[in-house]
């Protein structure tokens, strides 16, 4: 498998590291933990505390101490998001046999979603969340971008966020409609950028784009690719391993849910007439099977 001498983003990689060194320095027994970081980041992908500790000639406490030391909870935290870089530089074919197990792929994958969901919650940060909600409250519109698998992330939230009642649309990464709308973007709009795995090109150029515009800019990914956080006001993460050779959308998914969530109770009269608006169109179309019930003057 790749080492650091073939990492594809190897310089984003050691850029992002590096960033996350404190200013007064590291002593040498965390030094060589994080050396051990950029030359193995398989090993640190998956590796236990021990086998960190053992390759860098520490202890466990202090692979421990330097996960805390570069802004993280513990080595599990700064595990996952060195996971999530080691991944995005593989093909799907080498992702395939990173997770090929005995076990069945069905249950795998299950698991692999509930831990991810378990992360999010204990990573959760209420204002990080808010933030981004009141940007699109405030907006004259908002544009989500995402492409691939992750594009259900990006529909899935902009179609909610219109129910809601604000101008939220998703626009494929891959799109001449891309480069449309940052032509008209200004500061008084939104990006929000989805973008999960491989990092598209097109994605960090919007950002940049909307940022010169003077838009805000938010980043949903799950490594933060210096690239892409130079133009995001905020990003946040989510773990998206999967079991076989996609990444999985349920974390991406419950964060951008929980997003709608908090926007639908920043004014929830403007919210709850918006979705009358729409219920009432959606009948005058006949667009649905199953209408809700409508209450008689003998209920």
């Amino acid at each position: 498998m790749p080492d650091a001498e073939n990492l594809a983003h190897f310089d984003d990689f050691v850029e992002w590291l590096e960033s996350l060194l404190p200013e007064r320095g590291l002593r040498s027994k965390s030094a060589a933990v994080v050396q051990v970081l950029r030359t193995h980041p398989r090993l640190a992908s998956f590796g236990s505390t021990a086998d960190i500790a053992r390759r860098a000639g520490a202890n466990v406490a202090t692979v421990t101490r330097t996960a805390q030391a570069l802004g993280f909870a513990g080595w599990p935290a700064l595990q996952q998001e060195l996971r999530g870089w080691y991944l995005s530089s593989l093909s799907a074919p080498e992702v395939i046999k990173e997770h090929h197990s005995v076990d069945s792929p069905a249950a795998a994958s299950i698991r692999r979603d509930l831990d991810s969901l378990g992360i999010v919650q204990r990573r959760f940060i209420e204002h990080e969340i808010n933030d981004v909600a009141e940007a699109i409250a405030s907006a004259r519109r908002t544009i989500v971008i995402a492409d691939g698998s992750y594009a259900a992330v990006g529909m899935a939230f902009a179609h909610n966020a219109r129910l809601a009642g604000y101008d939220v649309h998703a626009i494929s990464v891959g799109d001449a409609e891309l480069a449309n709308a940052m032509a008209r973007t200004t500061g008084d709009d939104v990006l929000v950028a989805i973008s999960f795995w491989r990092l598209y090109q097109s994605t960090v150029l919007a950002a940049h784009e909307a940022r010169e515009h003077g838009a805000r800019v938010f980043v949903i990914t799950d490594a933060a690719s210096p690239a892409l956080a130079k133009a995001a006001d905020r990003v946040l993460l989510v773990p998206t391993e999967g079991v076989t050779f996609f990444p999985s959308l349920t974390a991406g998914m419950a964060l951008a849910q929980a997003i709608v969530a908090q926007l639908a109770g920043i004014d929830e009269d403007r919210t709850e007439k918006s979705i009358e608006a729409a219920e009432a169109m959606w009948a005058r179309f006949d667009l649905l099977r199953r209408r809700p019930h409508k209450a008689s003057n003998a209920d």
